[in-house]
């Protein structure tokens, strides 16, 4: 388990032969679908499109990744990509970031600086972080993964190992959303005597997947207590491809890049903050994310063959349920810190409820919370959309976990203290 650098080099003709394919894309028709009721509408896909042929540089973005140090290393036979990235301060704690889909490592770009050194940007230096930032299996630079059945509760056993047996550190703390924040509320549950405490977005249920019908969003408990929120129709399609049939998909979106592309931007549409100043949703992705970020992510997927095994993780979950480490309580030990963003709201829940009402619903006995905070804006990319709110959470979790402090007093409560 030895890591060797690795810096990111796309080979010429893989990019040559992307270019070739997205040329010769075999367009369908798209009529009355200006409101992009039917899905991704035509002209902004073909726009993107273009941009991707005639003026996006990949050689650009692949300069600014390895101005960071890239490295792999290979665990239990499978391979890990990651950045490690040092912090500039009197005693940077490890901090382990973990991403989500359609995600990639690159999406924690805009925290890299403040997070490794906050001096810089207006910050105490006491409060500086080591950053390992992974492409979790099976995704971009990690490459596609060598079999089948590797969960998130797999994952969380490899990203301990990373950070102990092969890093070298006694403790870590860890952030995610999305998958990250399954991973990282994992590790607060089978590893929180190694852990300072986690921070996550998207609170979600270890157990989730073990239900009859995995694929059923409207079938999850949701705070609101309402048993089907028109909020979860943006995912109910991503849930039932990518928990059913991912493999048929992957044939598509491993051979067409406007395929690949189209896939990943109905949700970066649909799940990112593309509210207005007035609070109307727009629709427009660029709210969101920048055009060179889009198809820099969508690179990514496709020179590294990942679409199919990045989408498995969703059939995977749900066939091999996991199953607890222990039968204490709450089921996350590790102390936890909860950033939510308004753009993920539930609807008619305004931003500042948001902590008040997972303090009341059904979640929130699973977790050792010791924070929670709420911002307006963003969405389901926080670390992209809203990184000065993940790095204030992240610090502040950070600071109610002091180090010099015994796991024993902060652990397990039955009604634990929150701070909104």
């Amino acid at each position: 388990m030895t890591p060797t650098f690795y810096p990111i080099h796309v080979a010429q003709d893989v990019l040559d032969d992307m270019v070739a394919r997205i040329r010769a894309t075999r367009w369908p028709d798209d009529p009355g679908n200006s409101d992009w009721s039917y899905g991704v509408e035509e002209g902004y896909l073909r726009s993107l499109a273009r941009d991707w042929v005639e003026s996006f540089d990949w050689r650009a973005v692949e300069a600014r990744i390895n101005a960071y140090d890239n490295w792999r290393v290979e665990i239990d036979g499978i391979p890990i990509h990651y950045l490690r990235i040092p912090g500039k301060g009197p005693t940077p704690k490890p901090l382990i970031l973990t991403h989500g889909w359609p995600w990639s490592f690159w999406d924690m770009e805009r925290v890299i600086g403040p997070l490794t050194d906050p001096a810089a940007h207006g910050g105490d230096p006491t409060e500086a972080f080591e950053l390992i930032i992974p492409s979790l299996p099976g995704y971009g630079f990690s490459g596609t993964v060598p079999r089948a059945g590797l969960t998130f509760w797999q994952i969380a056993d490899l990203w301990h190992r990373l950070m102990t047996d092969v890093l070298g550190f006694e403790r870590y703390a860890a952030s995610g959303g999305d998958w990250g924040a399954l991973i990282a509320s994992q590790l607060g549950h089978k590893y929180a005597e190694s852990l300072y405490g986690i921070h996550i977005m998207h609170p979600m249920l270890l157990d989730q997947f073990g239900t009859q019908m995995p694929w059923n969003v409207a079938a999850r408990a949701w705070d609101t207590g309402a048993k089907v929120s028109p909020a979860v129709t943006k995912f109910a399609a991503h849930f039932a491809v990518h928990v059913l049939d991912p493999q048929t998909m992957a044939y598509g979106l491993n051979d067409s890049p406007v395929g690949l592309l189209a896939w990943l931007l109905e949700r970066w549409r649909a799940w990112g903050d593309t509210r207005d100043g007035d609070g109307k949703v727009t629709g427009d992705p660029e709210r969101v994310f920048s055009r060179e970020h889009m198809l820099a992510n969508a690179t990514i997927y496709w020179v590294t063959g990942t679409a199919g095994s990045s989408m498995r993780a969703y059939a995977d979950a749900a066939r091999y349920p996991w199953a607890p480490s222990h039968d204490r309580q709450p089921v996350v030990e590790a102390p936890v810190g909860i950033t939510f963003l308004g753009g993920e709201n539930p609807p008619g829940v305004k931003t500042e409820d948001r902590a008040a009402l997972f303090a009341s619903g059904p979640r929130a006995s699973f977790f050792n919370t010791v924070y929670m905070n709420a911002h307006a804006r963003g969405g389901h990319f926080g670390y992209y959309e809203n990184p000065e709110a993940v790095v204030q959470d992240l610090q502040e979790v950070l600071r109610q976990c002091a180090d010099n402090q015994p796991l024993e007093r902060l652990q397990l409560r039955s009604n634990p203290p929150f701070f909104p």
